[in-house]
């Protein structure tokens, strides 16, 4: 069997399975480096199911038991680590694809460590707390940082409902036209830096609202205007910005101010998992 085949079968037989096999399917799927060291018996106890269902599973696959299973997967996983440890290797020893692909692997990687290396705790901490206050959050982020932007208010959304993405240059100064200092900016601006999120930046510390900048460096002209400027790196030698590290910092802040107000955000959730529950949201 092909490499990766084993996981595109269960997905493909999904629909024929019965709960409990939707079950070893899941734990499979989400934790496929674990399956190769399980007994049958492990297994059926970590999915909530019998170890003979277990084996059923794995003949309903068209393996001749667990075992036969297991084997194939282990030989998947075998394959993928051997694709990971070609990172260690000389770059000479690659080849021209392998080059590019894992000089932006590693592109990333070095972004968030350097991200992480110079991230000023108390800037990050003061930013959340602006957030918590604010009355209205704007989102001010265009161009190719609209899918940072666009992120961002999609959880502050949910988990505060106060929060809106400004990215039209034509109608940005009508949405934030009465900003004030009860309010909080979050400006996303990389280089080359996009003149209208400056503009409306500029305008929203005039009025006196809080300024929270996501950008590259210091350097960058948001920070002019910005009561807290929290830095991720987005180096790449690449006609495209590299935005992992900026995500990752988003995905940090996101998460730090659900827990700081933990029972508003999980009452929250709980309503819309409701909502979504109602009209079939997810497949």
């Amino acid at each position: 069997m092909k490499q990766r085949a084993i996981y595109k079968l269960i997905n493909e037989k999904r629909s024929e399975m019965s709960k409990s096999q939707h079950k070893i399917a899941d734990f499979i799927l989400e934790n496929p480096h674990s399956i190769p060291f399980l007994t049958g018996a492990k297994l059926a106890e970590l999915t909530g199911v019998s170890e003979a269902t277990v084996v059923r599973f794995a003949t309903f696959l068209g393996f001749s038991g667990y075992n036969d299973m297991q084997k194939e997967l282990a030989r998947t996983i075998e394959k993928r680590l051997n694709t990971v440890e070609r990172l260690a290797m000389s770059p000479s020893e690659f080849t021209e694809t392998e080059k590019v692909i894992y000089d932006h692997f590693n592109g990333d990687i070095n972004n968030i460590k350097k991200t992480m290396e110079q991230l000023n705790i108390e800037d990050f901490e003061q930013a959340a707390e602006y957030i918590l206050k604010a009355k209205r959050i704007y989102i001010i982020a265009n161009r190719s940082a609209f899918s940072l932007g666009t992120f961002l208010q999609y959880y502050f959304n949910i988990i505060l409902g106060k929060s809106q993405h400004i990215y039209s240059t034509e109608s940005a100064f009508d949405n934030i036209h009465d900003v004030n200092k009860d309010d909080v900016v979050i400006g996303i601006s990389y280089a080359r830096y996009t003149k209208s999120t400056l503009d409306v930046v500029s305008y929203a510390q005039e009025r006196g609202a809080k300024i929270i900048a996501l950008t590259d460096n210091l350097s960058s002209p948001i920070t002019a205007y910005a009561n807290i400027a929290l830095f991720a790196s987005s180096d790449m030698n690449s006609f495209i910005d590299s935005f992992v590290a900026p995500l990752s910092v988003i995905n940090a802040l996101i998460a730090f101010v659900g827990n700081k107000q933990r029972k508003v955000t999980e009452k929250r959730l709980q309503s819309y998992e409701q909502l979504w529950d109602r009209y079939d949201v997810f497949y």
